[in-house]
């Protein structure tokens, strides 16, 4: 889209510009102007460099994607009531961390130039050196943490009141960077283990410099699990994990609705027509989950020094997911009340079949196991079958055929009906007097045959030899029963 609207801008007037958003339909867009970024961007000001003509042309992309990602925005928020951050780079990872630079509901632009020379720094490489390398996108906790032990040459400390305490010693990606010896073998020796990705080493050492070139994967139009979780200092009672677990059981029932739901046409269709929802409903799932899964994170008991191990082992127990959660005529609050009470407490308790003694960090809860419903998008696994037939009567109208009760509306067609008529009468009767005229020829001719043959005691053992066949309707008959035959097909074309 960003180069179709590139090779249709006036380079000669930027600021009369117009967006298309369809190929089909060049009327479908917004105007804007071309020769200026939409919304913030990074840095706040352009430097004063002189730009290859790649850097031109890539700077003209990023203007054009900064104008589409506000038009997006406008239309989310006035159409759906959602507020929306974005990030205009060229890949996922600048894309990610330009976009939080202003946060929650406004955009930002990672501007050229995107490579270094002698005069010039590269903005990307620039704009990373400020992040601590736990901020990196693809750099986790452990990862994290290895790094910090190389650069200091002891392990990291850490907060250890919570037991999700950060860092408290921070090391920077131009830290990093500018490590004696680092690269990406250093890094490759300092990651690698059991269980790593091969090459972490290269993978590491490209992110610390804005290079991502992993492709961004179609969203899924039905997710492949809901979670809903919270962390907790302390939680060790029942009635404050019944209290949490509801919170979170009203969570998942309202985001399984939001993600796994679509409004029902034909209900929507039926209710303009009879103002009633076949059922009280006007949406239909588009998946249903099979599998509820309850996960929590124990403590670990206490070191004879007073200290508490970190730890981010989770123990989850899975079960089906009940029925009564999928009925929409059921409110949110009375089946978050029964998952509570027929499930989850009982999971818990398989869980943690101690009463007391436990001391709890997080509490998660998630469906699983989607099963895709029928549907007539084309991407479902299967049609539906019911909206099928309630949708063929306008499906096949187009194939239906005339039947011939059906009134003619033109009138040159039905004056010369008649007349047509009256000539295939004619027709008929002209053909079914030769075919009588015909037979009876027949008829005395064979007739004459069976007078002059002898008779033969062999052919009456051959009972086909007897049969002769009508030449008018074709029925096969005794030689002596076709004249009166003959006669009834007379009588009925007399008749008609």
């Amino acid at each position: 889209m960003i180069d179709y609207n590139v090779d249709l801008l006036n380079q000669n007037d930027l600021t009369n510009s117009f967006f298309c958003l369809d190929k089909q339909d060049p009327t479908v867009g917004f105007p804007y102007d071309a020769s200026l970024f939409s919304g913030p961007t990074f840095p706040s000001r352009e430097q004063i460099v002189q730009l290859s003509p790649s850097e031109n042309t890539l700077r003209l992309r990023l203007v054009l994607g900064s104008h589409l990602a506000t038009h997006l925005r406008y239309q989310l928020d006035e159409k759906h009531g959602y507020i929306a951050t974005v990030g205009i780079s060229t890949n996922k990872i600048l894309s990610k961390l330009v976009g939080n630079v202003h946060k929650p509901k406004n955009q930002t632009t990672m501007l050229p130039p995107y490579e270094s020379t002698t005069s010039t720094e590269s903005v990307p490489l620039m704009f990373m050196d400020g992040h601590d390398i736990g901020k990196v996108p693809g750099i986790g906790f452990k990862l994290s943490q290895k790094i910090r032990a190389l650069l200091l040459e002891r392990p990291a400390s850490f907060d250890r009141g919570l037991i999700y305490g950060g860092t408290l010693e921070k090391i920077t990606v131009k830290d990093v960077r500018l490590y004696p010896g680092m690269g990406p073998r250093l890094l490759e020796d300092t990651l690698s283990g059991p269980g790593s990705q091969k090459g972490i080493g290269g993978i590491v050492w490209g992110l610390l410099h804005g290079i991502d070139d992993d492709d961004i994967a179609k969203a899924k139009k039905v997710p492949s699990q809901i979670s809903i979780e919270d962390s907790y200092v302390r939680l060790d009672t029942i009635e404050e994990v019944k209290k949490e677990l509801l919170m979170l059981s009203q969570s998942l029932i309202k985001r399984m609705q939001l993600d796994l739901t679509e409004e029902d046409d034909l209900a929507k269709q039926a209710m303009e027509t009879k103002d009633e929802a076949p059922n009280g409903l006007l949406r239909r799932w588009l998946a249903h989950p099979k599998t509820l899964r309850l996960s929590t994170r124990p403590r670990p008991p206490l070191n004879p020094d007073g200290t508490r191990p970190r730890t981010f082992n989770r123990i989850s127990r899975s079960c089906p997911m009940p029925n009564f959660v999928f009925n929409l005529r059921e409110s949110i609050e009375a089946r978050a009340n029964r998952l509570l009470n027929e499930v989850l407490m009982s999971c818990f308790r398989k869980l943690h079949p101690e009463k007391s003694g436990w001391i709890l960090s997080l509490l998660n809860i998630a469906c699983t196991n989607m099963a895709e419903t029928a549907s007539n998008n084309r991407d479902s696994s299967g049609r539906d079958i019911g909206h099928m037939f309630q949708r063929q009567e306008d499906v096949l109208k187009e194939w239906k055929l005339l039947t011939s009760n059906t009134a003619v509306s033109d009138p040159q067609v039905t004056n010369t009906m008649p007349e047509l008529q009256s000539n295939r009468d004619l027709d008929a009767a002209t053909s079914q007097t030769a075919s009588t005229s015909l037979a009876k020829d027949q008829v005395d001719s064979d007739c004459q045959q069976i007078l002059d043959a002898e008779w033969d005691e062999d052919d009456v053992e051959d009972e086909e030899s007897d049969l002769i066949v009508c030449p008018i309707c074709n029925s096969y008959l005794p030689s002596f029963a076709l004249g009166p035959h003959l006669t009834y097909h007379d009588e009925v074309a007399e008749k008609s």
